[in-house]
């Protein structure tokens, strides 16, 4: 299959993995608001080599998707069949792409297993997950859905403290945001965040008090 080419100079990108979270959060809300089914995959390039197959012809860019008006292109390429992989710098690896590695969740289709199947092939790749049909995002890690969330739009702060979570898996960044709470054995807590429902899906804290940002 042929390959349409960008060539630009290569250049170090200087983003950290929770400014692509971020970014990748907000094209996903806009995307479930519209009601349109997605799947992000953040992952090394050398990791996710052999573990997809791309269906469309790839265009190939340097810039990182946190570059003015990458946004609005990773919106369109996701509205293909087929995943977008992206690295932890914020490369576009691939789009349109069939995940080879699925692993089942009963209950649900091939979207999830592929989010579920890849995000478990190394610890730190995270799957992110528009539903067309609940226009509710998932987040996926080592196998499992760790946080779910709804469409509304927030602040670009709240965004960041949820993002920074993800990367970092530091409760800490949830307390500073202003959340409270108890251990609760894993149990799925709901928070409230500026407007935006939360389930978090972690073993640490039972959320009481809604995100400040």
């Amino acid at each position: 299959m042929g390959k349409t080419m960008v060539k630009r100079e290569e250049k170090k990108s200087d983003v950290e993995k929770s400014e692509v979270v971020s970014e990748i959060l907000r094209i996903a809300k806009r995307l479930a608001r519209d009601k349109k089914g997605a799947l992000f995959v953040i992952i090394d390039e050398d990791v996710a080599e052999g573990l997809y197959e791309p269906l469309f012809p790839q265009l190939h860019t340097d810039d990182p998707i946190t570059e003015p008006g990458m946004g609005a292109v990773i919106e369109r390429l996701a509205s293909l069949d087929g995943a977008v992989l992206i690295s932890p710098e914020g490369k576009l690896i691939a789009y349109g792409s069939r995940i080879t590695k699925s692993s089942t969740l009963p209950g649900f289709g091939t979207r999830h297993a592929a989010a579920k199947g890849i995000s478990q092939i190394k610890e730190g790749a995270t799957s992110i997950l528009v539903s067309e049909e609940s226009g509710w995002i998932k987040v996926f890690q080592e196998g499992r859905i760790i946080l779910e969330t709804d469409a509304v739009d927030v602040s670009p702060g709240i965004l960041k403290k949820v993002a920074k979570f993800l990367s970092d898996r530091d409760t800490a960044l949830l307390v500073s945001a202003g959340i409270a709470g108890a251990a609760v054995g894993g149990l799925p807590t709901l928070v409230l965040a500026g407007g935006m429902y939360l389930i978090v899906r972690t073993a640490f804290t039972s959320i009481t008090s809604t995100l400040k940002g």
